[in-house]
């Protein structure tokens, strides 16, 4: 599923990443310990700690990586505001698919349709690409007990040979990622990441 050619990742036009939810490039290690919390999670056998929050948007990356200007790992939770129905989480889903087609090369987009107990949810994978990195983005949208929540996890590769190693990446990892973002119960509660410490 994920054999992406180097020849995909290579043919990105070399653009500042504007991806759909980011933090600050400007945003310092110093600036952002001060407004983390003690929240954290583990994520596909990783343990991940708030960063940095702002308007609906929390990032949380492992131990060791507190740069949000260089960082490898991240996982960002975004609670979507008034987007409680199906049909709004679709929309949304689409939206962000539109951005990320705009910024990069879309590798996979999926969704799980409704049962009778669940909604539908979306995913989509994607390469951003920037004069300084590859990024390679896993995005799910999902409902959670009433609360639309954008469930991003970003791997960055900096470097010279950035196309060799993210394809590299998204052939020994992509599947696992996937499987592993779309089964995931143990996200923070809505209310919980709303509650965390907001940066200027």
């Amino acid at each position: 599923m994920y054999k992406l050619l180097l020849s995909c990742i290579l043919a990105l036009t070399i653009s500042p990443v504007v991806p759909a939810f980011s933090a600050p490039a400007d945003m310092s290690k110093s600036t952002a310990a001060k407004e983390t919390s003690q929240l954290h999670f583990n994520f596909n056998g990783k343990e991940y700690f708030h960063r940095w929050s702002k308007a609906n948007q929390n990032e949380f990356t492992p131990e060791g990586q507190t740069d949000l200007e260089k960082w490898q790992d991240m996982v960002t939770i975004n609670v979507v505001p008034n987007t409680n129905t199906g049909e709004k989480l679709s929309d949304f889903a689409n939206r962000v698919l539109s951005n990320y087609q705009a910024h990069g090369k879309i590798i996979r987009s999926d969704s799980k349709p409704k049962t009778a107990t669940t909604l539908a949810e979306h995913l989509a994978v994607c390469i951003l690409g920037d004069p300084k990195f590859v990024e390679v983005v896993f995005a799910r949208f999902v409902i959670v007990d009433g609360n639309a929540l954008a469930i991003i996890y970003s791997h960055r590769v900096y470097g010279e040979k950035v196309g060799v190693e993210a394809s590299k990446f998204l052939r020994e990892n992509g599947t696992t990622i996937e499987q592993f973002i779309m089964a995931w119960d143990k996200m923070p509660h809505a209310n919980k990441l709303l509650a965390l410490p907001q940066s200027n």
